[in-house]
């Protein structure tokens, strides 16, 4: 079997970086060291080797936030797109990704088949959402909002659930039709008009069968949380993570620590809302206002508990994949820009403790017998600038795609 050699790089291992070669043989890592020989080599002198990426909170059926234009194009169009930004996330590395919500089994089976081309792609198919809730799409007319993404059909289990009964049966469902994990909606959302994201969903016995029925399944459900009593719910049932994190208080970060949770920020999303409305994108105005407001809470919450030492996840809720300037890798340089992290620290959330939170165990590293996801980019890692211009090499599993 062939091996491969990539020479010279400052090799990111998941924990800390060095100086040295590193050898692909097949599927996996097989060396690490210095003065390693193969078959083929690749020069990576001035160049940095870091394990494949992660982003833990994607939607890869959304192009960007113009909910106008999506409700009126027609329902299939979103897969579609999908393709493309599949395509864009292996451009800046991303070999593993989360849908936190949209795609469904048939778009992770046409990765695994090759008839697209795209990261290992992780699914939660829905996010269960009380009624009036941030999965709910009643409109005050009567009407409701036709987000491709979020309706109900054969491979998608209805969202809104209430009450015991419904919400066990909607986690089976959802489980059934190729969830990975399940997602759910402890509080309101910014971008759902009508429910407010400071607000708490979902009773104490609704959130116990949650977590009941996916563990029962071997797997475990994660909380799009933004307000304080909402996150602090979801911890106290188990959540594996908390996606965006607003309003952190001490009980919530204490939570954490104790569980063991880890946070996935989406520091992102916030700010791509902000910047779309103030490019004339036609966000609701309650909407645009919430993201505001949120905007300092949110930074501030994350870097209390970046302090505290809750472990942290990298994670973007999708850049919108139609604005030329945007990155998911934009997410790490705003991780340091609003707490203590340091850029080891942010690629840190981006490998090990991402490939950690997905139970990724054979990713997230460079060592021997870890699958060889890598990604060889230009510079120091240190340097967090313009990266996704910076890529020179994207390997899956072993082979090159980049």
């Amino acid at each position: 079997m062939k091996r491969t050699v990539f020479t010279g790089g400052q090799v990111f291992d998941g924990t800390s970086t060095s100086l040295a070669d590193v050898v692909v043989e097949g599927r996996r890592i097989v060396d690490v060291g210095v003065g390693l020989d193969g078959d083929d080599a690749v020069d990576c002198a001035g160049m940095s080797i870091v394990p494949g990426l992660f982003d833990c909170h994607v939607h890869v059926l959304i192009r960007d936030l113009d909910v106008a234009r999506s409700e009126q194009e027609p329902y299939s169009l979103p897969y579609y797109e999908a393709v493309r930004n599949l395509s864009l996330l292996l451009d800046q590395g991303i070999t593993s990704a989360r849908d936190a919500a949209g795609a469904d089994a048939g778009v992770r089976r046409a990765i695994e088949k090759g008839l697209i081309e795209g990261p290992r792609l992780q699914l939660a198919l829905v996010m269960l959402s009380q009624t009036g809730g941030h999965s709910d799409l009643h409109l005050p007319s009567g009407g409701s909002r036709s987000m491709a993404m979020m309706m109900p059909n054969p491979g998608r289990p209805r969202a809104v659930r209430d009450g015991v009964d419904d919400v066990r049966r909607g986690v089976r469902e959802i489980l059934r039709a190729g969830a990975d994990a399940i997602k759910v909606a402890t509080t309101g959302g910014v971008m759902s008009v009508g429910d407010d994201p400071r607000h708490a969903h979902f009773r104490d016995d609704e959130l116990e069968v949650i977590a009941a029925e996916a563990a029962a399944a071997g797997s475990y459900f994660f909380a799009h949380a933004q307000g304080a009593e909402g996150i602090k719910a979801a911890l106290r049932h188990g959540a594996r993570s908390i996606e965006h994190g607003y309003h952190l208080d001490d009980e919530a970060i204490d939570l954490m620590l104790s569980t063991g949770a880890w946070l996935v920020p989406t520091l992102s999303a916030t700010q791509a809302i902000v910047d779309a409305g103030d490019r004339g994108v036609p966000i609701a105005p309650e909407s645009l206002a919430l993201a505001r407001e949120a905007l300092d809470a949110h930074r501030a919450s994350f870097a209390r508990a970046v302090d505290a030492g809750v472990k942290v996840a990298m994670g973007t809720d999708s850049p919108p994949y139609g604005h030329p300037s945007a990155s998911n890798l934009d997410e790490l340089q705003l991780m340091v820009r609003a707490s203590s992290m340091t850029p080891a620290d942010a690629w840190r959330a981006t490998t090990a403790s991402a490939a950690a939170l997905l139970r990724q165990h054979d990713l997230g590293a460079i060592a021997p017998g870890a699958l060889a996801d890598l990604v060889v980019l230009d510079g120091r890692l240190a340097d967090l600038g313009g990266l996704r211009e910076r890529i020179r090499h994207v390997v899956i599993d072993g082979r090159r795609v980049r």
